[in-house]
């Protein structure tokens, strides 16, 4: 079975004691990547978010369009009472929403310290403004296809596969990369072998391991000339 161990044992009918390397060398555990499915977040309001959602915050209906969260509400429906979603509109229009529906609902995310616009029930502005967004996105990646189509044809240089030197560097390093390091890391290096021109940006705040992922792909260059 091919797998990692967290620590290392003692097998005492062989006398043996084995220890990681992370144990030796002090490394944290290297972790073991998702794929890219089960790691993509979801914009769709799962039950443990709604729990978090205070009363005022903005929530998105995918047929409504935006309004304001009013809390978890009783409401008889068919002669049962129910648990729903009460959510309010411009002009203080309310409408109440089946916990069944959560695939409806998303959390609004826009450009922090800007309150959006409550959405108008009715009248069809909100598929309005679903069609223009569509619109805008067609022309955005009919633009990107036309660009990386010219970068295609494009030729760069195609650095060499790690070589022994490139082993050593990354071995030394104290720390197990983690998941987001292993990822940037792989991709900048896959971008650097291929013979296109290279361009990738790689994002990360203060202090989660831009530099070692930025050392490697400087090393990588300065080895192979």
């Amino acid at each position: 079975v091919k797998s990692t161990i967290h620590e290392g044992f003692v097998d005492d009918e062989l006398k043996m004691c084995v220890f990681t390397d992370h144990q030796i060398f002090d490394r944290f555990h290297r972790y073991n990547l998702k794929s890219d499915r089960a790691r993509s977040g979801k914009l769709a309001l799962s039950l443990k978010e709604l729990n978090q959602i205070e009363v005022g915050d903005y929530i998105v209906h995918e047929d409504h369009g935006i309004g304001k969260f009013g809390g978890l509400v009783r409401n008889r429906a068919n002669g049962t009472l129910q648990e729903v979603i009460k959510l309010i509109y411009q002009n203080g229009d309310i409408i109440f929403c089946s916990i069944h529906a959560l695939h409806k609902l998303s959390k609004y995310r826009g450009k922090e310290g800007v309150e959006p616009k409550l959405s108008k029930l009715g009248g069809g502005a909100w598929n309005k403004i679903k069609n223009r967004t569509k619109s805008k996105l067609k022309d955005i990646a009919r633009d990107l296809i036309k660009l990386y189509a010219k970068r295609r044809e494009a030729k760069g240089f195609a650095y060499s596969p790690d070589g022994y030197l490139q082993q050593q560097l990354e071995a030394s390093f104290i720390y197990e990369d983690t998941p987001d390091q292993l990822k940037a890391t792989q991709a900048v290096k896959a971008d650097m072998e291929r013979d296109r021109p290279m361009d990738r940006l790689v994002c990360g705040d203060v202090g989660f391991g831009k530099t070692e992922v930025a050392i490697r792909a400087a090393f990588k260059a300065a080895t192979d000339g």
